[in-house]
């Protein structure tokens, strides 16, 4: 069995591997011969710490990702999230390969938001108002400014000290000289080209009114039943996309939406492997919800291996 540490495969992984591995997920995705299969969601011996099972299959691999999340630990020096993949040896039916995965998780989540925004943003998005300040917010602005002209940052959040620290956090990966600032709520909206919530919040995060027409949207934080980020009244008057449709109206920002916004919902992969759904009215407001699928996980995990091997 192959095993790659925390440590390895956070030296192996960048913003660019994790968007190819993206969007070859979003896209197998869709494709005949691969399942997606239900979501687990469960806790620890103490109810607040969560972790969460995803798998997938398609023709040529198999595997699951576990990831975790333990509020307490920076108490303890250890970061909130975790992440583990394991991909299988489908002859055998063992594990073939074991990735401790922490950071590349948050390369992978914010490269689906890349992904999507490369082929529904406006070309010349500019302004990106980010809600949260967490590790993750400088893993989706940082994938966003390599695929569209970002400029300013605006940021929400409810500590100005991360707020603070956000700007050395993208130049350490390789965005640097982007204008980032505070800013409140209807502020941010109001100015954006493109709004990417990445918070664990349970109740819109900002009114329908303040998003101007033309907007892109990503909502990366819900994952789980009664996670909300976005008003419900965005949702009747946007054009909405997903990574999996089933699993978005389920545990995904789309299980607020109502039965005629649903109606029109459809995978980014689809929009992907056609060429056709993109952007195409300057004017559209577009919402992306990603709630996450294993294949992103098994292709990054398989993209760090020929990267490990390539370095033997």
């Amino acid at each position: 069995m192959r095993f790659i540490s925390e440590e390895e495969s956070a030296a192996l992984v960048d913003h660019a591997m994790a968007f190819d591995a993206a969007r070859e997920a979003l896209i197998a995705a869709v494709a005949p011969g691969t399942t997606l299969f239900p979501a687990v969601l469960g806790h620890g011996s103490e109810p607040t710490n969560r972790f969460s099972i995803k798998s997938g299959a398609t023709a040529d691999y198999a595997g699951l990702k576990v990831g975790s999340f333990w509020p307490g630990n920076p108490d303890r020096g250890l970061p909130r999230h975790n992440s583990v993949i394991l991909l299988f040896d489908q002859a055998a039916g063992r594990i073939d390969t074991v990735i401790e995965a922490g950071r590349v998780n948050a390369y992978r989540t914010a490269a689906a938001d890349a992904v999507a925004a490369s082929v529904l943003a406006r070309p010349d998005s500019a302004v990106l108002a980010v809600f949260g300040a967490g590790n993750q917010a400088a893993f989706e602005a940082a994938a966003l400014a390599r695929v569209l002209p970002i400029k300013t940052v605006l940021v929400v959040a409810r500590d100005p000290a991360k707020v603070a620290g956000l700007s050395e956090r993208l130049a350490g990966q390789g965005a640097s000289g982007l204008d980032v600032r505070a800013a409140s709520p209807q502020e941010a909206c109001e100015a954006a080209d493109v709004i990417v919530t990445a918070t664990p919040a349970r109740a819109p995060l900002f009114e329908a009114d303040w998003v101007r027409s033309g907007t892109h949207v990503a909502a990366m934080g819900a994952d789980a039943k009664g996670k909300q980020e976005l008003p419900p009244a965005l949702l009747e008057r946007a054009r909405l996309v997903c990574d999996l449709p089933e699993q978005a109206r389920t545990i995904g920002e789309f299980q607020h939406a109502s039965e005629h916004a649903q109606a029109g919902l459809r995978a980014i992969g689809d929009v992907l492997r056609s060429g056709e759904g993109g952007r195409t009215d300057p004017a559209e407001i577009t919402v992306f919800d990603s709630s996450g699928i294993a294949l992103q996980d098994l292709t990054i995990a398989r993209a760090i291996l020929a990267k490990a091997d390539a370095r033997l």
